[in-house]
Parts: structure tokens; sequence; C-alpha cells
């Protein structure tokens, strides 16, 4: 009798079906997920360049430089190793991935917002750009709150 138990209880963890967190991810997100850990290895080839003669062109967000180490530069190799880190977390399912996203979606933000109301005014032909970049960012950002508490209890 005994022996049936513990077969049974044995088994019983097999049985259940584990439910990944990729899933809780919608489509287009991992799409990015996969284009962003690309952009995450480009970015870090970026960096390694620099030491060379070699000038690889970088931009995002509206913020562009020929140079990897200058601030504009660092600035944009540094976003994309946060968002190939964050994709990274992401795809395969880690515990801090949502925080790392929330990060990554809020600076992202804040980063559009400052090239589409600053950068302006520091070039010398004023012209406004909107930035498309947030009409993805603030889904993600909200896509995240809304899965973070069921990320948490899955794992």
């Amino acid at each position: 009798m005994e022996e049936t138990n513990l077969t049974e209880n044995s088994f019983e963890e097999f049985e259940r079906i584990k439910k990944r967190r990729r899933k809780l991810l919608p489509w287009w997100i991992k799409i990015f997920c996969w284009i962003f850990m690309f952009f995450g290895i480009m970015a870090f080839i970026c960096l390694i360049l620099g030491f060379t003669n070699i000038k690889p062109s970088l931009s995002f967000y509206g913020f562009e430089s020929n140079e990897p180490f200058s601030l504009i530069g660092l600035l944009v190799i540094s976003i994309g190793i946060l968002k190939g880190i964050t994709a990274f977390a992401l795809w395969f399912e880690k515990d801090f991935a949502i925080k790392i996203g929330k990060i990554d979606a809020i600076v992202g933000i804040v980063l559009s917002i400052i090239s589409m109301l600053v950068l302006p005014f520091l070039k010398e032909g004023f012209s406004i750009t909107i930035r498309l970049e947030l009409a993805l960012l603030i889904p993600f950002l909200i896509k995240l709150n809304k899965i973070q508490k069921e990320w948490e209890v899955l794992n």
C-alpha cells in the first residue's frame, strides 16, 4: 500500500504540465527579442571595433555617432547592450526579466522624449521628429506590467 502512494507521488511531478513564462509574451515581443539579442551582440562588436580604425555608424532613438568612445557612441552602445540583455532575459525566462524589461522601456521612453524635445534645439536646422519607438515602448511597458505577477509565480 505504501509503495503505491510513493510511486504515485513520485510521478505526480512529471504529470503536471508546466506553463512556460515565454507563453505570456505576445508574438511581437517574441520577434523583438530575437532582433534585440542580435542588436546586443552587434553593440558589443561595435564597442570592440572602437579599439580599431573601423568606425561603425551608431544610431538609436535619434542619437547618432560614428565614434564608439564618444558620449553619444557609448550611450547608443549601452542602449544596445541593455536591449540585448533584456531580450535574452525575456526569451530565456529569467527571474529578473520583467524588472530589467521595465527599466529598458522607461529608459527608452525617456531617451525618445529627450531626442524629440531637446536634440532639435542643439542641432543647426531646427526640426522636430516624432519618435515612432514610443508606439512600441509604451505598449511593451503596459504588457510587462500586466504579466509581472504571473511571471513571478511561474518558475
